[in-house]
């Protein structure tokens, strides 16, 4: 997918599975999480394990934004699943719509999929509201102090 006729392509995993070890790998530097982690997930997309995603803006061969869809955020609500996690955009490339978009593409592929409503934990407020999401509740993240914003997007 082409955003505004920029040079920007969209993709999943699952149509770029030979994308897997370098998305791991820029994963992993964006959040601090091991790339082992990341990559365990991806493969499970991969091999049909888990039904979920994940997602990638690329600039040519260079990934400049992405997002996975995962059981549970690593919160106190495992009720609230599927989960939108990892999002980010590089700091060049951001208020060009690439967030946005991403969160549609993975909205939609799960909405074909029968995978309906998907949650998101952020510490952001008045964000992800542009893009359809809706405040839900709070949630207390996985070795947080403070709860953090729970999204819902039906």
């Amino acid at each position: 997918m082409n955003i505004q006729k920029s040079g920007f392509d969209l993709v999943s995993i699952r149509e770029k599975p030979q994308l897997c070890e370098q998305a791991a790998a820029w994963f992993s530097g964006k959040w601090g999480i091991d790339r082992q982690a990341y990559l365990d997930c991806m493969k499970e997309c991969l091999n049909d394990e888990v039904p979920y995603d994940w997602f990638l803006c690329l600039a040519e061969d260079k990934i400049v934004g992405g997002l996975g869809i995962i059981e549970n955020d690593f919160h106190d609500r495992p009720d609230l699943s599927p989960n939108v996690c990892a999002v980010y955009v590089e700091p060049d490339y951001r208020g060009r719509g690439i967030a946005g978009k991403l969160l549609d593409m993975a909205v939609e592929a799960m909405r074909k999929k029968g995978i309906s409503p998907l949650y998101l934990l952020t510490g952001h407020q008045g964000f992800y509201e542009r893009y359809g999401w809706q405040f839900l509740t709070m949630a207390l993240g996985e070795g947080d102090e403070h709860p953090s914003r729970m999204y819902v997007h039906y």
